[in-house]
């Protein structure tokens, strides 16, 4: 893997992760020969080490940072050689750096750079100048020194100027010097301040981000959502925005680095490097530096969507039951739909029961005959616009037709993106948006994993500032994320969909709409190993794929399990000697009970994989999320004007941020849960205490009408709360003040102002 032994990846990954070389080494050849990371943390714990899909994805992450510096310190290497200026010490510098950011500042001395006052002062022959009065150490006269360089000709007519030349050259050279770069990064990084004022002409205007117009706060303590902000609004042309750094300690840093202390032209010096800092070393640092803080801010966000993504995707699935989705609407009617257990389209109507009473009978008639025609086991009703009133409409129905069926408020979001689809229009041709929107709908109640696959994570509404970010590292994350939880639940090789078959490890878009090809041409797959018969399909790709697809009902038993086919023989061993046969074994859990596993310890199977099939053995086909429970919102609040401060209410986890949560109480306007209102305690954390799809009872704080605002709490009342607990640290409020003195808001007023509040002056 490396052609240079100066430069050691395995070594810069086992100091970077913390891992142990074989770990590394062993991690690293999978990943090299394409497994994918669900596969090696599933099946292959006992050459890894037991690494869990976190350290795996990081290993690799690493490993492409390391490439990459790798072929970038080829590149610098050639282009230095070149020009002549590659010393073996250099060589060493360049070959022995573990950073990106530190190989840049060794390279860009010798970088090519546009015309620049230093280049042409060394075209005026002042490079000896600047050479002698660096390197002096006895008495030096500046201007007899700087005479003989007085040329006319070549733009020096004065000492003033020759002295000036020099001074060009000596900042551009300390400038580029990588110890300088180094000193002023870091000490702009610990003692920076980010300030946000209003842009020019944007004084005293209204607007979302007047919050920021007199703003500060030390660089490296942003928190994710307030930088992306502030970038926000200087994208937008509102905010302002800039680094101020502590000058006088950088300057100090850097005279102590490059001039001499036997130098007699101290003093001259120094407005050189005052020069060489405000002229090229700030404003350079300073973009660094931001891009390092929205990295930070990205990665923070990223994270933040990712999990709520996770938590969305893992929902609790309603599973195999017959489903009427109801996609609501007013003047355009509401669009019904019935799937079959298995996601299968049967039928569809549209209703108009809101649009006048004479639709109402009608429309009851139709809702009924669906129901009852295809034996509907459960109603899911999506929550956008009329969805409270199509479940009240829905609920009365049933209840005069004496029909006890479960009634399930689902999210939308996404759906209308799934509807004008590419897969939408491949899934439903000859179907209307709108009832493609109610068949999706019906889904997701059925297994909201298997359809929000088929929807843009970005449009499911689980993020923040996701057009802000890093799209490639957003999409990555994302993709990833989906990627891990498909493969943990696993799927159903005769139903799923193309989309949630390219997600399956080894498979992709290609190999998932061959799966489904070969499928419709062959009837349902009765056997795992029927899959080397799709076209395209080879050995490599079924040891990636096999082990997370399904096969339920089919011929051999172990296919509707975890276990992968490369331990079917061990599994017929243990059948054997416990005297039973093999599905003996899988449908009687307590003979596993008595199986030695040490007796099946080999080479390449250890004691974490033969736990694994024994707990696969015992749960065959098991689903591993949570029991479905539905949700019911109080039947007397449908608007936000029904909500008055003090009510209790049911609510739904719909996005969580860094700074708090929002919750659907069902009338169609998300309330924010500050993160501060999350418990009787300090959180530092919002991921701590909730997640998006979790079910948590709130009380209305505040209720704006004109602005559609609502502030939640999750504690109890004051009276009962634990005092002691709920204060944050002595750290924390040292911060909170000096937030509060700067702003001159508390972060929970902050907040609210944000979602449209204005602080209550007493």
């Amino acid at each position: 893997m490396n052609n240079n032994s100066s430069f050691d990846i395995f070594a810069c990954l086992i100091d970077a992760t913390g891992l142990t070389p074989v770990q590394v080494q062993k991690t690293v050849a999978l990943l090299e020969e394409g497994a994918t990371v669900p596969f090696i943390a599933r099946y292959r714990k006992e050459v890894t080490g037991e690494l869990d899909e976190v350290q795996i994805r990081q290993l690799q992450e690493q490993l492409n940072y390391f490439k990459e510096l790798h072929d970038r310190q080829q590149t610098i290497l050639k282009s230095i050689d070149e020009q002549g200026k590659l010393t073996p010490e250099l060589r060493d510098q360049i070959l022995h750096c573990r950073q990106k950011t530190v190989l840049e500042d060794l390279y860009l001395p010798f970088k090519p750079k546009r015309r620049t006052k230093a280049t042409i002062a060394r075209e005026q022959g002042l490079a000896p100048l600047a050479e002698e009065i660096l390197q002096s150490t006895g008495p030096l006269d500046l201007d007899a020194a700087a005479q003989p360089f007085i040329d006319e000709e070549k733009g020096v007519p004065t000492i003033s100027a020759a002295l000036q030349g020099a001074g060009f050259i000596l900042a551009e050279q300390f400038a580029d010097n990588a110890a300088v770069r180094a000193c002023v990064r870091e000490k702009t990084w610990q003692q920076g301040v980010f300030c946000s004022q209003p842009a020019r002409g944007k004084e005293g205007t209204v607007s979302k981000y007047e919050m920021y117009y007199d703003f500060s706060e030390p660089l490296r303590q942003i928190p994710s959502h307030r930088m992306l902000a502030m970038r926000r609004g200087e994208k937008e042309e509102v905010l302002r925005l800039s680094i101020t750094a502590p000058e006088t300690e950088i300057l100090a840093g850097i005279g102590q680095i490059v001039i001499p202390d036997t130098n007699p032209c101290q003093t001259w010096l120094r407005t050189v490097v005052e020069d060489a800092y405000n002229r090229l070393l700030a404003p350079s640092i300073e973009v660094e530096l931001r891009l390092q803080a929205k990295k930070a801010a990205d990665e923070a966000a990223i994270q933040v969507f990712a999990e709520n993504l996770r938590n969305l995707l893992l929902a609790a699935p309603a599973g195999g039951v017959r489903v009427l989705g109801v996609d609501p609407g007013l003047r355009t009617g509401s669009k019904l739909a019935v799937v079959d257990q298995t996601g299968q389209f049967l039928d569809h109507v549209t209703i108009y029961p809101h649009t006048g009473r004479g639709q109402v009978e009608s429309a009851q008639q139709n809702l009924l005959r669906l129901i009852t025609t295809y034996r509907v086991e459960m109603v899911a009703i999506g929550n956008g616009t009329a969805g409270r009133e199509m479940d009240q409409f829905v609920k009365q129905c049933l209840k005069d037709a004496g029909i006890k069926l479960p009634v399930v408020m689902v999210s939308e979001s996404g759906a209308s993106v799934y509807s004008a689809s590419d897969i939408a229009r491949e899934e439903f041709p000859d179907l209307d948006l709108t009832v493609r929107g109610a068949i999706s709908i019906a889904r997701r109640l059925q297994d909201p994993l298997a359809e929000l696959v088929k929807v843009d994570p970005k449009s499911i509404g689980v993020g923040q500032y996701q057009h802000d970010v890093s799209q490639t590292a957003l999409k990555k994350s994302l993709n990833d994320v989906v990627e891990s939880c498909v493969n943990y639940v696993g799927v159903d090789l005769n139903t799923a969909s193309w989309a949630l078959l390219s997600f399956v490890s080894g498979i992709g878009e290609s190999l998932a709409k061959s799966i489904v090809g070969y499928r419709d041409d062959h009837g349902k797959f009765e056997q795992r190993k029927q899959l080397l018969k799709v076209p395209r399909f080879g050995k490599k790709a079924f040891e990636q794929a096999a082990g997370f697809l399904r096969i339920r009902d089919g011929k051999q038993p172990l296919d509707n399990t975890a276990v992968h086919p490369e331990r079917y023989k061990l599994v017929e061993q243990m059948a054997k000697d416990s005297g039973a046969d093999l599905t003996q074994l899988v449908s009687e859990p307590a003979r596993l009970d008595s199986i030695d596993l040490d007796r099946y310890v080999a080479v390449d199977v250890g004691l974490p994989t033969l736990r694994d099939i024994i707990t696969e053995l015992k749960k065959p086909g098991r689903d591993p999320r949570e029991t479905f429970v539905s949700t019911t919102f109080r039947e007397d609040v449908m608007e936000i004007k029904d909500l008055q401060e003090g009510m209790r209410l049911n609510g739904i986890v719909t996005n969580v941020a860094a700074f708090g949560a929002f919750v659907d109480l069902g009338v169609h306007q998300d309330g924010l849960v500050h993160i501060s209102q999350l418990a009787d305690r300090f959180v530092k954390d919002p991921n701590e205490v909730v997640k998006v799809g979790q079910q948590v009872q709130v009380k209305v704080l505040e209720v704006d009408l004109q602005r559609k605002r609502i502030a939640l709490t999750m504690r109890s009342d004051s009276e009962n709360a634990p005092k002691r607990d709920n204060q944050p640290s002595r750290r924390a409020k040292s911060v909170q003040k000096e937030r509060q003195f700067r702003s001159g808001k508390t972060d929970l007023a902050a907040a609210l102002e944000k979602s449209g509040f204005r602080v209550k002056k007493k």
